[in-house]
């Protein structure tokens, strides 16, 4: 019983996560894949039926797509600093 509550506050959050805004669900998202996966845990070792598997694939996907964008919002960010830096120097 201990796995299947542990799978389904892992799920919870995030859902939970999924509903915040672009900076703390950014930040959410790393504090949730260490809290629930840096152990070593595994997608195998969940604990959940069918249809809350999906649930939890959907989720992580789309997730893991925001995550991508924020990465390439970050990278175009920091290069707009560069140049703003470089140009104040001038």
């Amino acid at each position: 019983m201990e796995r299947r509550d542990w799978s389904l506050k892992l799920l919870s959050e995030l859902i939970y996560i999924d509903s915040l805004d672009s900076y703390e669900k950014a930040d959410a998202l790393v504090v949730w894949h260490n809290d629930y996966f840096k152990n070593h845990n595994t997608i195998e070792s969940l604990d959940l039926n069918s249809k809350e598997l999906e649930n939890l694939e959907e989720l992580f996907f789309r997730n893991l797509n925001f995550l991508k964008e924020q990465q390439n919002i970050a990278s175009e960010d920091m290069k707009k600093i560069k140049k703003m830096k470089s140009f104040l120097k001038n």
